[in-house]
């Protein structure tokens, strides 16, 4: 099965995600994705991560497809005006990419180069409904027929939070109504918040018609879980992990245990649908934090 006939299915879903390397040698990045193959359900590639230049989405995507990892290829709408990105949509399909999280893209003063001019000719909501045009009517704007077929299967991103009383899920509602199909998520490590953001999302019938894949990440250090907690927007981390970090006498295989037990938790959350396991600068921590979280779950998500 396909990632979306897993989440159609009702499997609870693992994914990751690589950067691709800055570097011309399809070897450097089977050498990130190759270990993934087999365990994850798919695999993100990112689009200029940080705002700094790697080898491209479309083509370290086409690259996976190539060797029997599914990848979802992210798209950001930052460094590509409407006719880049629609030359885009068309070769990720004649590559045989199906899965797109559509994303705006870091600022460029977050990145090595900061001088760089930003695009942003479109928004996501476009770029969501011009992959869908492309899928469902085999055509792009302004109505211009597109030979072959696109077989998307359409993503965007979301920030989980608390739900203060009176909340509404405005911006998913207007991913949804764009087209998409799926959410993946800013990482989100407390379980307790999941539950109460799922119940509520429920409320407003969101649950029925997307796909949820909460963010998670094996911390390296109490270190680096403070600094993503306070520099990362939207990141949610409770203090119990970074103490935990900060006692541990292996603060990356404590990071590890905490990733595992929380797959685990997740995986017993109404409407959840799976895990999105980021790791910047600790990517060989993935596969053994999956491996070790299949072993734990025993049965798909409840719906």
């Amino acid at each position: 099965m396909n990632l979306q006939e897993k989440l159609n299915s009702g499997r609870f879903v693992i994914t990751a995600e690589i950067t691709p390397p800055v570097s011309v040698s399809p070897d450097d990045l089977l050498a990130k994705a190759l270990p993934l193959k087999g365990l994850a359900d798919a695999v993100n590639v990112t689009d200029g991560a940080g705002a700094r230049p790697h080898l491209g989405s479309v083509t370290a995507a086409a690259l996976l497809v190539q060797n029997g990892i599914e990848p979802i290829l992210q798209l950001t709408c930052r460094d590509r005006n409407r006719i880049a990105l629609q030359s885009d949509l068309i070769s990720a399909a004649a590559s045989g990419v199906r899965n797109l999280l559509v994303l705006r893209g870091d600022d460029p003063s977050a990145g090595d180069q900061p001088d760089a001019t930003p695009v942003f000719d479109i928004d996501t909501r476009v770029l969501l409904q011009t992959a869908r045009r492309l899928r469902d009517e085999g055509e792009l704007p302004p109505a211009r027929k597109v030979a072959g077929r696109a077989d998307f299967f359409l993503g965007a991103a979301d920030s989980p939070i608390d739900p203060p009383l009176g909340w509404q899920p405005k911006g998913l509602n207007a991913k949804i109504a764009a087209g998409a199909q799926f959410v993946q998520t800013q990482f989100c490590m407390d379980a307790d918040v999941v539950a109460r953001y799922m119940a509520r999302l429920a409320s407003h019938g969101i649950t029925d018609k997307l796909a949820l894949l909460i963010g998670i990440s094996p911390l390296r250090s109490a270190k680096s879980a403070q600094w993503m907690k306070e520099k990362l927007f939207g990141t949610i981390i409770p203090d119990v992990f970074i103490a935990r970090m900060e006692r541990a006498v292996d603060p990356v295989a404590e990071g590890q245990r905490i990733c595992v037990e929380l797959i685990e938790q997740l995986a017993e959350i109404r409407g959840v649908s799976g895990v999105h396991v980021m790791a910047p600068n600790n990517d060989a921590a993935v596969p053994d934090v999956i491996a070790a979280a299949r072993e734990k779950i025993s049965r798909p998500v409840r719906v």
